[in-house]
């Protein structure tokens, strides 16, 4: 694997945030290095939301990266925003629940998921994030699917840990 540079973007409440955690801890439970920069906007909800990932067999020096082997983009402005950052044969991932339009780069694999589409689906439309988490750990490799489970048996506990099913069957639903 060496190093896997991730990006994820949408807007807060997306769980933009939270799938870039939950990747960054997959990582390290199978001893990978790994850093999760965050950055938004000053609103609670609505406003911007995006993370790096770095994930490599090898200590990582710097969180900061300019482009991505992989980029998550949950909304339109984020696509018109982040699409060049996928590096050339990376692979770029959009939620067409909320994306009207196409990439516009021949040069990367564009895997569309229709994330409102499939939580309505599955009986909640909440669980957006894990449908989009499912299909880029599927797509890059980057950690396994017991990991991610692992992880969300950890952070989501009490009230949450009711979920974790449903989660789990929302990560999985895209093969």
């Amino acid at each position: 694997m060496s190093t896997t540079k991730l990006f994820f973007a949408g807007s807060g409440g997306q769980g933009v945030l939270l799938m870039g955690q939950m990747v960054t801890y997959a990582a390290m439970l199978e001893d990978k290095s790994s850093t999760f920069f965050p950055s938004y906007g000053p609103e609670m909800r609505g406003g911007t939301a995006n993370c790096t990932v770095v994930v490599s067999d090898k200590p990582v020096g710097c969180p900061l990266i300019y482009e991505a082997d992989a980029v998550v983009v949950m909304n339109l402005p984020s696509l018109i925003k982040f699409e060049p950052m996928v590096k050339q044969g990376g692979v770029l991932l959009l939620n067409t629940s909320m994306i009207d339009q196409s990439a516009k780069r021949t040069d990367i694999e564009v895997i569309s998921v229709p994330i409102n589409e499939i939580a309505k689906e599955l009986g909640n439309v909440k669980i957006g994030n894990m449908i989009m988490l499912g299909a880029l750990v599927r797509a890059t490799n980057i950690v396994s699917e017991k990991s991610i489970e692992a992880v969300m048996k950890k952070m989501f506990t009490g009230e949450k840990a009711k979920l974790n099913d449903l989660n789990m069957k929302a990560f999985g639903y895209i093969k």
